[in-house]
């Protein structure tokens, strides 16, 4: 996946903004809050971060081209990064992304959901 797909996917997203920040990362947010981060690459791939289930954390963790999000992760936060596509294809990293929106729209308030017009999920 190229920056150019990520933000393009990430915008089709409902009620999401994006914002460049953190020395050039490519932020999505939904109701003020982070569920995507792209940048960071020390490779040729996009190093793309998402919040995940503990579960999903668990076993993905372990796999080849994911870590436990640098940063966030050693702040026992459940976020991983996607640094290569060696066992998350791009389709994959779409189903990630839309269940990260997903778990940052659960924390927020029910008025929040509200006035983003997310009363159902």
């Amino acid at each position: 996946m190229t920056l150019a797909e990520y933000n393009a996917f990430c915008a089709t997203l409902p009620a999401t903004t994006h914002v460049v920040q953190w020395g050039g990362a490519h932020v999505w947010k939904i109701g003020g809050k982070v569920f995507a981060i792209a940048g960071w690459s020390d490779g040729e791939a996009l190093a793309v971060t998402f919040k995940v289930s503990e579960m999903a954390f668990d076993i993905l963790k372990e796999q080849p081209g994911c870590r436990p999000a640098p940063y966030l992760a050693s702040r026992g936060m459940k976020w991983i990064q996607r640094w290569t596509d060696e066992t998350m294809d791009d389709s994959a990293l779409r189903d990630y992304l839309r269940e990260s929106r997903r778990l940052v729209v659960l924390g927020l308030t029910k008025k929040a959901r509200a006035e983003l017009g997310l009363t159902q999920l």
